[in-house]
């Protein structure tokens, strides 16, 4: 008996394992050649400006792709959430294929948008195909698609640990078992690894100088990484106002990325700078350097919002790390901390705010920053994760922990005075 039962352990080990490194490859695979693409995709654009104006039309392919093709999948991150929490039809692996051509579309023309929804959707509609290969039950694709989540996220990013912690964390921390934690941290290091093997770089944001750890250092980070929140807020409300005021004017849905295609182009040419179009990693880059306007992250929000709300592809992450850096880097004007300190505090802290996972998003700052700014980059994170509100950028995303009982309470306490 005992035999038998570790028999069958051992297969079940091997089975999760198999899993785990073919979901790892072929994730990490797909997000090496987005990243290749998207960076391809801004050189091309960098240098023939005049693109911009075939944004309507790359905007109403896209409409059309996801309208005859693509229905199904539309809802995008929207749906890997709402499949976990009542798995209902398995993820149609177009959802791969759709999302990468309607990105590397949106960033070509010069859409406002990031990348991490992207690698999360291939990453997802991957995996959940090993339920009806490996015949798995309603758990075990749970764990499936947060493999694909935690898959997805690690690879494009090149942050393992804050890619597994955010697939686990994004689905509602307290539902996860022990076997989806282990897997989780196993399928991004392999899909880590496999992006480093098709030797495609990430960028690299540092900063060199870390204040001391003192009260009125510490006492600094409150206001700020309040305002991190509230920037992550606006982020998270913009974002659904623009997709409601598309949907609720333009009924055909392939003429919403048109008409929001021909608005941004028009936008772009009075503005007359590219800093807003595509990631704008460039702009983040520099903001750790050089203080940014005041303004940047305002028009970053706006812009990112009305491009997603249209219907084009892509991401929010990068967005909010370009909304965090400007914000803190404009911020160090007024503020007697250094400028990269400041810079990426924001960087994690409104990624937080905006999708409830302070403690991925203060992993993520460990991983990029160093262990010396654990105490800043976990204190702005916590706060800005609760300055944010109850809204964030995944409308199916289940929000617990203690954001969820302060608003709540809140909400009792409004009523009852009322």
């Amino acid at each position: 008996m005992n035999l038998e039962k570790i028999k069958n352990t051992s297969v079940l080990i091997f089975q999760w394992v198999f899993i785990c490194t073919i979901i790892g490859s072929l994730s990490g695979s797909a997000s090496a050649l987005l990243l290749v693409a998207l960076e391809w995709a801004a050189q091309y654009r960098a240098h023939h400006n005049w693109i911009i104006w075939l944004l309507p039309i790359g905007g109403l392919g896209i409409g059309l792709l996801y309208h005859y093709y693509g229905s199904s999948v539309v809802r995008g991150n929207n749906l890997l959430l709402e499949e976990y929490e009542a798995p209902k039809k398995q993820i149609s692996i177009k959802m791969a294929p759709l999302v990468l051509i309607g990105t590397i579309v949106t960033h070509l023309f010069g859409g406002s948008a990031g990348r991490e929804g992207t690698a999360v959707q291939m990453g997802g509609a991957i995996a959940d195909q090993f339920t009806s290969l490996f015949k798995l039950d309603a758990s075990d694709r749970k764990t499936l698609i947060i493999l694909g989540i935690s898959a997805g996220f690690a690879s494009v990013f090149g942050t393992p640990l804050a890619g597994a912690i955010f697939a686990l964390e994004v689905v509602y921390f307290s539902k996860i078992s022990l076997k989806s934690l282990v897997l989780s941290f196993l399928v991004a290091f392999i899909a880590y690894f496999t992006v480093e093997f098709w030797a495609v770089k990430h960028t690299h944001y540092s900063i060199p100088t870390t204040p001391e750890i003192t009260i009125e250092n510490l006492a600094w980070i409150l206001p700020i990484s309040i305002l991190f929140g509230l920037a992550a807020m606006l982020f998270s409300r913009s974002t659904h106002f623009w997709g409601h005021l598309f949907s609720k004017t333009i009924s055909y849905p392939p003429l919403r990325p048109f008409v929001g295609g021909l608005l941004f182009a028009i936008a772009m040419y009075f503005i007359n700078t590219p800093k807003y179009m595509g990631l704008g990693v460039p702009t983040i880059v520099e903001s750790f350097s050089t203080p940014s306007a005041y303004y940047d992250f305002l028009l970053k929000i706006l812009f990112t919002g009305f491009t997603l709300g249209a219907g084009f592809k892509g991401g929010e992450v990068t967005p909010l790390f370009f909304i965090g850096a400007t914000l803190g880097s404009c911020l160090s004007g007024f503020i007697p901390l250094p400028i990269a300190f400041l810079a990426g505090l924001g960087f994690v802290a409104v990624f937080s705010g905006a999708t409830h996972t302070p403690i991925a998003c203060t992993v993520m700052g460990l991983e990029l920053f160093g262990l010396q700014n654990g105490i800043y980059i976990g204190t702005a994170c916590f706060i800005a994760y609760l300055a944010s509100g109850p809204v964030g950028i995944y409308h199916s995303q289940i929000v617990k922990g203690p954001k969820y009982h302060l608003y709540k309470k809140l909400k009792r306490q409004k009523l009852d005075n009322f």
